[in-house]
């Protein structure tokens, strides 16, 4: 059965998240929302469902609706071997998402510190202040942090969670190619002490499906409406 992807049609945002892993499944999923009239036909889904999404992405199985982003890519990747089969793996892998998806929440909040319904011209002062402790503190943190359970992995230092790649490997590339675009400077640093990232973050690029992937017209560029937005003033 072909899945439904629900999200907005513009931005890469969360959904891209879900993207890689069903194109790296090679499975065969519709991108309702850039289809004509696909906006309002989400729209409508979460107006109606018995039980409705907070908020897109969400992705409709047959009869079955999963919303937020972690929980959609753990129903994934149990059914397309993009997680472990054990419970403690599939719980670890998670659990790596979770905090993948703070990171992201983090990332956003640095163009959007005061309120999301203002505008970025709104709140520049105060992101730039945000921006100025994302950089030097929190990026360098959260990316340790992936560097060590790669160095930690006791099935080598390739992937995050054993032998082979899993739904949190394309993630991750995704947090770098995100952070990459909207703070190139402060990336560029943060990389240079963590190369076993760098190194993740290239193996995925590399991949047959999600180079082919990344160079399609299904691949949305970044753009200053998603999570990951280019002010160059905030890069420092």
């Amino acid at each position: 059965m072909t899945y439904e992807l629900y999200y907005w049609p513009t931005i890469q945002g969360r959904g891209e998240f879900v993207r890689l892993a069903l194109e790296e499944a090679g499975v065969d999923y519709i991108d309702v929302a850039r289809m004509s009239e696909g906006a309002a036909v989400m729209m409508r889904l979460m107006g109606h469902a018995e039980h409705p999404p907070f908020a897109p992405p969400f992705l409709k199985d047959g009869e079955t609706i999963i919303g937020q982003t972690a929980a959609i890519l753990l129903y994934i990747g149990a059914r397309h071997d993009l997680a472990p089969k054990d419970p403690a793996g599939g719980l670890w892998t998670h659990q790596i998402q979770l905090t993948i998806a703070d990171f992201v929440a983090e990332a956003h909040d640095t163009h959007h510190p005061v309120a999301v319904g203002l505008y970025y011209e709104d709140q520049k002062a105060e992101a730039l202040r945000r921006s100025a402790e994302f950089r030097d503190d929190r990026i360098p943190k959260f990316l340790d942090w992936f560097e060590t359970i790669l160095a930690r992995n006791p099935a080598g230092d390739a992937h995050l969670v054993g032998n082979r790649l899993t739904y949190v490997d394309l993630s991750l590339f995704q947090v770098v190619e995100g952070l990459s675009y909207a703070f190139p400077n402060a990336v560029k640093r943060a990389l240079e002490d963590m190369p076993r990232v760098a190194a993740l973050h290239r193996a995925v690029a590399r991949r047959p499906r999600i180079k082919a992937y990344l160079a399609s017209p299904r691949r949305i560029p970044f753009n200053e409406e998603g999570i990951f937005r280019h002010y160059p003033e905030l890069d420092g």
